[in-house]
């Protein structure tokens, strides 16, 4: 049940009929699991933080070094050579000091994270690299737990989500698991602000999909193209003989 601290603080979400009480009870009984803690990962931990997410597990290996800051804000001059889980789990209690954070500082092989996704009720994919990204998906669907994927790179991003319900697609319906590169920001630049607007995005599907609210991104590929400012959509489906849920 809410305090009168919570309903206070949560307010003006808890004033939106498509959250209201129930709502923001569900948000903060969730536990969400981060994976990646730099430029999507940060303002998807820091809106969710501050939304009321009740428990967050950060999931990264790496440590901030000074060219992560242009873009990676939850992360602070001071914050280098830490583990950017620990960098951010500082942060992000001061912004909410009464969420429980989880920090997990290592690579994970698939059957360490099957262990820990079991636990979860909903991921936020902002890693950026595909055999993770791939890795992810099968945990997830093997669990029927909802993942909120987001890419940038450039000028551009990218965002979908995968519910893993009967007849619904998953990552690698979208996604040929044979055809890609990997293609990182340190070797082909990103601005700013542009995985701020995906990440910021995927914190307001995550919501979405906690409380019911809307029309989550399910079976369609939102595009953003910084340059021009333009937002468009591809509608994808279920890929027949599809090797995770087919």
């Amino acid at each position: 049940m809410l305090t009168d601290e919570q309903l206070l603080k949560y307010s003006r979400q808890i004033m939106l009929p498509q959250i209201d009480i129930d709502g923001q009870q569900a948000l903060l009984n969730s536990h969400l699991l981060i994976l990646g803690l730099g430029g999507l990962g940060s303002p998807v931990a820091m809106y969710l933080a501050t939304a009321g997410i009740g428990e967050i597990t950060l999931i990264d290996d790496d440590k901030v070094d000074l060219s992560n800051l242009q873009r990676q804000i939850i992360h602070q001059q001071d914050s280098q050579e830490k583990y950017k889980v620990e960098s951010a789990k500082e942060s992000l209690l001061k912004l909410n000091s009464e969420i429980k954070i989880n920090c997990i500082n290592q690579r994970l092989d698939e059957k360490s994270l099957n262990n820990i996704i079991a636990s979860v009720d909903i991921v936020a994919d902002c890693c950026d690299n595909f055999e993770t990204r791939f890795m992810l998906n099968r945990v997830c669907f093997h669990n029927k737990k909802p993942l909120v994927s987001g890419a940038a790179i450039r000028w551009e991003g990218q965002l979908t989500s995968f519910t893993m319900k009967e007849g619904t697609p998953c990552y690698q319906c979208l996604y040929d698991k044979d055809s890609f590169t990997d293609q990182t920001c340190a070797h082909n630049g990103v601005v700013g602000p542009v995985v701020g607007i995906i990440g910021s995005m995927q914190a307001l599907e995550v919501i979405k999909l906690i409380t019911g609210s809307g029309k989550p991104a399910v079976g369609e590929l939102t595009l953003f193209d910084g340059l021009d400012m333009s937002f468009s959509k591809i509608k994808y489906g279920k890929k027949e003989g599809c090797g995770i849920c087919g």
